[in-house]
C-alpha cells in the first residue's frame, strides 16, 4: 500500500505539471497575444502568481475532489486515486499535442469516478442528488462540480459579452493612447486570474494526496501536507513555463485577433468565475472559462471574424473529456485487478 501510494503522490505531481500547460498557458494566451506583455515575460508572471496561488490557497476544492468516492477499503481506494492520475495526465498531453484546450479538472472527475463506479459500482460515487431531498438541501459532489460548471461557462461567456459592450460604448471615441491604462489594467486582471487558478488547480491534486497518505496509514487524517503545496506549486509554474504555447495559439490567435481590451474583459470576467468557484469549493475549469470569455467578447466585437469552427472543436474537446476519462480510467482499472489476479 506504501508504494502504491508514492506512486500515486508522485503522478499527482507529474500530473500538475501538465496542469500548468493545460489551464495555466491557457491564462497567458489573451494577455500575451494582445500583445500586453512579451511571451517571456507574460510566463514569468503567470507561473509566479500561480505558483503563489497555489501555496495560499484553501482546502475547500481539496475536500470536494477528495470526498467524490468513497469506497469500501483503503486498498480500492489508493489504486483508483492512481488510475484516476494516470488517466487525467494521458489526456492532457493528448489534447495538449492536438493543441486543444481541454479540462485537467474535468478529465481528473472523470478518471475518478470511472474507476470508482469500476471498484465499487454507481453508490461509491458521490453524486450530490440525494443532497437535495431532505434538509439542508446542500449541493455537494459531482452535481457540484457540474452546476458551478455550467455557471462557470455562462459567467465567462454573457459576462465577457456584456462588458466588451459596455467598454465599447464607454471607450467609443477614445484616442488610441487609451491602450497604456488599459496594458496596465491587463497585467493586474491577468495577475488576479493566475492567482485564482493556481488556488483553484492546485487544490485537485492536494486533495488526491491527502487522501492518498491517509488510506494507506501515512497521516493521521485526510489532511493536506504542507510540503505538498510548495512541490505542486513549483510544478504547476514549471508546466506553465514549459510546454503552453500550442494551448496559448489555439486560443490566443485561432479563434479570434485579440486587442488589449479584449484580453482585459476576458481576464475580468474568467477570475470573477474562478474565484467564486474557489470560495464555494468547487473545482472548475480556468481552460474552458478562458475559451469561453474569447468567444464572448469575438461576439460582442463582431460575430463575423471569430473562428466559430475552431471554438466548436474546442467545445467537442469538453464534452468529450468527462466520458471518454469516465471510459479510460474504468478500463484501466479492470485491467490491473486482471492482471494482479483480483
Amino acid at each position: 500500500m506504501i508504494e502504491i501510494a508514492i506512486i500515486t503522490v508522485i503522478l499527482a505531481f507529474a500530473f500538475t505539471f501538465t496542469n500548468g500547460f493545460q489551464d495555466a498557458s491557457s491564462i497567458a494566451a489573451t494577455f500575451i497575444a494582445s500583445r500586453s506583455a512579451s511571451p517571456k515575460n507574460g510566463m514569468i508572471y503567470i507561473a509566479g502568481l500561480a505558483s503563489i496561488g497555489a501555496i495560499l490557497g484553501g482546502s475547500a476544492v481539496a475536500f470536494t475532489i477528495s470526498g467524490l468516492v468513497i469506497l469500501p477499503s483503503p486498498d480500492q481506494t489508493l489504486l483508483v486515486l492512481l488510475v484516476a492520475l494516470l488517466t487525467a495526465t494521458v489526456w492532457n498531453i493528448i489534447t495538449w499535442k492536438f493543441g486543444l484546450p481541454s479540462s485537467s479538472t474535468h478529465s481528473l472527475v472523470g478518471g475518478l469516478v470511472g474507476g470508482g463506479v469500476a471498484a465499487a459500482g454507481i453508490d461509491s460515487v458521490s453524486w450530490g442528488i440525494g443532497d437535495l431531498t431532505c434538509p439542508p438541501f446542500e449541493i455537494t459532489g459531482l452535481l457540484k462540480i457540474f452546476i458551478f460548471f455550467i455557471i462557470s461557462l455562462l459567467i465567462g461567456f454573457i459576462g465577457s459579452y456584456v462588458m466588451h459592450k459596455c467598454t465599447g460604448i464607454l471607450l467609443r471615441n477614445a484616442q488610441r493612447s487609451i491602450n497604456r491604462p488599459i496594458i496596465f489594467l491587463n497585467w493586474c486582471a491577468a495577475g488576479v486570474m493566475a492567482f485564482s487558478n493556481g488556488a483553484n488547480d492546485s487544490q485537485k491534486q492536494l486533495g488526491i494526496i491527502a487522501l492518498a497518505l491517509f488510506s494507506a496509514g501515512l497521516s493521521a487524517a485526510a489532511e493536506v501536507p504542507w510540503w505538498s503545496r510548495g512541490v505542486c506549486a513549483i510544478m504547476l509554474a514549471a508546466g506553465t513555463m514549459s510546454g503552453g504555447w500550442r494551448i496559448m495559439n489555439t486560443l490566443g490567435r485561432r479563434i479570434f485577433k485579440i486587442e488589449p481590451i479584449h484580453s482585459f474583459d476576458s481576464q475580468f470576467f474568467s477570475s470573477s468565475s474562478i474565484a467564486l468557484s474557489t470560495l464555494a469549493g468547487a473545482p472548475v475549469s480556468s481552460t474552458q472559462i478562458i475559451t469561453m470569455s474569447v468567444l464572448g467578447v469575438g461576439a460582442a466585437d463582431n460575430p463575423r471574424k471569430v473562428k466559430w469552427s475552431v471554438g466548436t472543436h474546442i467545445l467537442i474537446a469538453m464534452l468529450l473529456t468527462l466520458p471518454a476519462t469516465m471510459i479510460i480510467s474504468a478500463f484501466l482499472y479492470s485491467v490491473i485487478i486482471t492482471i494482479g489476479g483480483g
